[in-house]
């Protein structure tokens, strides 16, 4: 995602932020931050995060205050940190994270603008009505990535031509590992490759995931190639 595209639909969310909010200065109108992994590991995201904010004219702690929630890399927690973010009364909620945080913000309310960022199809993740007219409260960027799991195969095949079995790791939870395993699948089959899915939802079953793959007969990336 490209920082000024984003920046651009926080923008006119920011446009949307009640009037009552913006012409009291003691009553300044509150972003609410949802992300599922760590504040420490999202540092660079947070420092462009202000730096945009700043282009538009919001600068924490003046005109503007956020409310952060982190889920700590546990998606579970994702549900209950929205719904005290809405309880909380902020004017626009950032969904920064994938589709998983983007489902758990829209569970959480229908009339707080949501901005959101994935790496899918919104539409049909139901989070859009259309690419060119969302509908309802959420808006955002999409890098549809998860369309380019062909080429991803074919990009391994490159690095390992006499591989007959690849791994795919995918995380149960997210809306997009059917659709990924999917097209992985089919690319793959085309090209007699057999693809063996590992799951994981933490750290930990990342781990044990890597530890399986190291026995299996799977040729791919070594678990230092992979960036979490």
């Amino acid at each position: 995602m490209k920082r000024r595209e984003f920046l651009s639909v926080l923008g006119g969310a920011a446009a949307a932020w009640p009037l009552a909010a913006r012409a009291q200065p003691a009553s300044i109108a509150v972003i609410g931050f949802l992300r599922n992994t760590t504040a420490e590991s999202s540092q660079s995201l947070l420092s462009a995060f202000h730096r945009g904010l700043a282009e538009i004219g919001y600068v924490e702690g003046q005109n503007v205050r956020i409310e952060y929630r982190w889920a700590d890399n546990h998606d579970d927690r994702l549900p209950g940190l929205a719904a005290d973010l809405v309880n909380g009364g902020v004017a626009v909620m950032v969904a920064a994270g994938g589709s998983v945080v983007a489902q758990a913000a829209k569970a959480a309310t229908q009339t707080i603008p949501i901005v959101f960022e994935l790496g899918g199809d919104p539409v049909k993740m139901g989070l859009a009505a259309s690419l060119n007219r969302p509908g309802g409260n959420l808006t955002g960027v999409a890098l549809f990535s998860n369309v380019i799991g062909p080429k991803r195969v074919e990009f391994l095949l490159d690095l390992v031509p006499n591989a007959k079995v690849i791994a795919l790791l995918v995380d149960p939870a997210n809306p997009n590992a059917e659709l990924e395993m999917e097209q992985v699948g089919d690319a793959a089959k085309s090209l007699g490759i057999h693809v063996e899915v590992l799951t994981a939802r933490t750290t930990s079953e990342i781990d044990a995931a890597f530890a399986t793959l190291h026995r299996s007969d799977a040729r791919g990336p070594r678990r230092r190639d992979v960036h979490r």
